[in-house]
């Protein structure tokens, strides 16, 4: 059974919180920043405001802090305004008006012998028992008391198990969202038309004749039908992610790329695509990754570690899945409250959690 670790409340009662000053700010000229304007970090964030440590809702990196009407919001720096007053000063230890709280969450200690130094990163040898059983115990409290968003790369469309399994995952309540790339989605459409991928069939892997077509035929078919949702409905198809995904109602985040046929409804502008993302980014409690560099790398930059939740705050856990041990490594490093990476193929995963949730 998950227990969610205690947040722990800086005392700011306490120096170097006491004496410390209230956040200095700066003003948005002809575009530009102060040349000392203060970048958010991912951690749950404190500005001093008219005598008053107050809590930054939310957070993400490489932000600002914009000040209106004393109260304190993240903004990304394309959307800042002439005449926005934002946060300045770089120091985030609590002595000139920013406190940035990293050890916010009461969580188990480890001892840091020489052993665990040498085994304390991700690769195919590392044991994975326990990190299936905490995404097993997340995923069941989140799906009652949560918000659970999948990013998934492509691989999740090329096997038969992995499709089914994803697919009553989805049925079964243990997701809000899904974020995913065209390719994806035209993968998993092929195979519920065709039970090919990329021209090979997804079960007994032989390679179908003008099989290279049947991609091009679902976005041909997509393009006609003008969504994705219409092309669903009308096809009467019922097999797959991404009919699921709209059969059971869940916000569905299509990004588009320059290498891949676009179809309604897939983003291709990065502005847009990220403010989406950080739009559904930031209301997940768990976040879980599969086979994607691109999605991990993107998804571990734009979700906060802290979701402040009927007023309580509690860390966001964050799980990557991948075959590529730098990919499960990389996400390590940001030192994520409730970060968990696991070794291994998708298909192995997603069977795994097949039947240990439903």
């Amino acid at each position: 059974m998950l227990s969610i670790p205690s947040y722990i409340e800086p005392d700011f009662e306490s120096e170097p919180f006491l004496s410390s000053p209230d956040a200095s700010t700066g003003a948005v000229v002809s575009g530009k920043l102060p040349d000392d304007f203060y970048s958010t970090a991912s951690f749950p964030t404190y500005v001093k405001l008219n005598g008053k440590w107050t809590f930054v809702k939310s957070s993400r990196p490489d932000a600002a802090i914009r000040i209106d009407n004393g109260d304190a919001e993240i903004v990304d720096f394309s959307d800042l305004k002439d005449g926005d007053k934002i946060v300045t000063g770089r120091l985030d230890k609590g002595v000139k008006g920013v406190y940035v709280h990293s050890n916010a969450f009461r969580i188990e200690s480890s001892s840091e012998d020489e052993a665990e130094l040498f085994r304390s990163g991700f690769s195919r040898e590392t044991s994975q028992t326990r990190d299936y059983d905490e995404l097993y115990d997340t995923l069941k409290y989140d799906r009652d008391e949560g918000n659970i968003i999948w990013a998934l790369g492509t691989a999740c469309a090329y096997d038969y198990d992995s499709r089914r399994a994803m697919s009553n995952i989805i049925k079964s309540g243990y997701c809000d969202a899904l974020i995913c790339g065209s390719a994806f989605a035209t993968f998993d459409l092929e195979a519920a038309e065709f039970n090919t991928c990329q021209g090979q069939d997804i079960y007994t892997k032989k390679l179908t004749k003008n099989g290279r077509y049947n991609q091009l035929d679902i976005l041909n078919s997509l393009n006609s039908a003008g969504s994705l949702e219409n092309y669903i409905m009308a096809g009467n198809i019922r097999d797959g992610v991404m009919s699921s995904a709209i059969r059971e109602n869940i916000p569905t985040l299509i990004s588009g790329s320059a290498r891949d046929n676009k179809f309604p409804g897939a983003i291709s502008d990065e502005s847009e695509l990220r403010k989406k993302m950080i739009s559904v980014l930031s209301k997940a409690t768990t976040v879980i990754v599969l086979a994607s560099d691109s999605l991990t790398v993107t998804a571990s930059d734009l979700t906060p570690t802290y979701i402040l939740s009927d007023g309580i705050v509690r860390p966001v856990y964050f799980f990557t899945v991948d075959i590529s041990e730098f990919t499960v490594n990389k996400v390590r490093s940001r030192g994520m409250h409730g970060y968990r990476g696991i070794v291994t193929n998708i298909q192995d995963c997603l069977v795994n959690l097949e039947r240990n949730l439903i």
